[in-house]
């Protein structure tokens, strides 16, 4: 019988103990791995819901549609639902995807506020506009604060506004500055593609580090989008019509909305760096609670003890959690349509 104990206790002190930021880090990576393999990514000719745009993604770039976008912005990157109303896909870096570190994406939105009269494109001082964009930062971060969001300070223009008057596209880039934010300021890269009816925006999500790989490509990205026919600025019917209260200047100096530049990277930091300081790692334990117990609640599973507290607990956390996390990208990251899938075209 002694001979059997300690050969029991021998046995159970060589088996390795892992820690809790093991046992999480393990929970994440095997919920990332789901994701990245139920998303469907598409290239070539793309038709964007609505049929008034498509997009040509060419060799070097992805298109994530429409119910997946939405997902990936206000699931998994933290947006309020309202921010992705208008969305109608996301293009990432062929090599890339929502949790790829030290990357970029551009949001396809169409917003249909008419035709966008842009007589005014030449006589735009940008130097002046963004003094006046500055001076404004007193009244809108009153009101950003008292709605719970960070101040913001626009440093500057990281691209100074430019309007292709032939091919009717604009695009800018503004430094921001959030309040009590450390590391790297954000990037907002815009680009607008004006069309009878309404504009199709692409804003970029990224920081300030990415600038130097989104330039590198924007020539890329402004030749991908185009409306299609009778949907195109040339078919702008004065008769018919609505024109747009928005000018070229407009869009550029229109308010700073309190989504602007907020969208989350919660997830994609964790994933790419799995750096853990204490106070970090208590928040993101809540995080996975709160992230699970929607999915266990609907399987009647009890989240009230999801930190474990020794090896066995620890390994039937790591197991559940791992299903929660497949069984939520597989609900919530859907394929696209029937004939949507790994499309092709000459460009590719």
């Amino acid at each position: 019988m002694t001979v059997l104990l300690l050969g029991a206790l021998t046995l159970n002190a060589a088996v390795p103990t892992k820690d809790s930021t093991e046992i999480y880090k393990e929970q994440i990576e095997h919920y990332v791995d789901s994701v990245r393999k139920a998303q469907k990514f598409e290239t070539g000719l793309i038709n964007l819901p609505g049929g008034k745009a498509t997009v040509d993604v060419p060799k070097g770039f992805k298109f994530l549609n429409q119910e997946q976008s939405k997902w990936v912005l206000t699931e998994l990157w933290g947006n309020p639902p309202s921010n992705a109303e208008n969305v109608l896909g996301m293009i990432f870096p062929e090599d890339a995807d929502p949790f790829t570190d030290g990357s970029y994406a551009f949001v396809v939105e169409y917003e249909d506020m008419g035709f966008v009269k842009d007589d005014d494109a030449e006589k735009i001082d940008y130097d002046d506009m963004l003094k006046s964009m500055q001076a404004d930062e007193k009244e809108t971060n009153e009101a950003r604060t008292k709605e719970g969001y960070p101040t913001l300070h626009i440093v500057g223009w990281a691209q100074k506004p430019y309007y292709d008057k032939e091919k009717k596209v604009l695009h800018w880039a503004k430094e921001i500055k959030f309040g009590g934010h450390e590391g790297a300021n954000t990037l907002n890269y815009d680009v607008r593609v004006l069309g009878r009816h309404g504009i199709l925006s692409l804003k970029a999500v990224c920081t300030m580090d990415e600038l130097p790989l989104v330039k590198a490509n924007i020539d890329k990205v402004l030749n991908m989008s185009s409306f299609t026919s009778g949907n195109a600025y040339s078919d702008f019917d004065p008769k018919i019509d609505k024109i747009a209260v928005w000018t070229i200047g407009g869009l550029v100096a229109g308010k700073v909305l309190a989504k602007a530049g907020l969208f989350a990277v919660l997830l994609k930091f964790l994933a790419a760096g799995w750096k853990f300081i204490a106070i970090g790692f208590v928040a993101f334990i809540g995080f996975l609670k709160n992230l699970f117990s929607r999915k266990k609640k609907e399987k009647g599973i009890d989240t009230s003890d999801l930190a474990p507290n020794d090896e066995q607990q620890h390994g039937v956390a790591v197991e559940e959690e791992a299903q929660a996390a497949e069984g939520l990208a597989a609900d919530h990251t859907p394929a696209p349509e029937a004939g949507n899938n790994d499309v092709t075209s000459n460009n590719v």
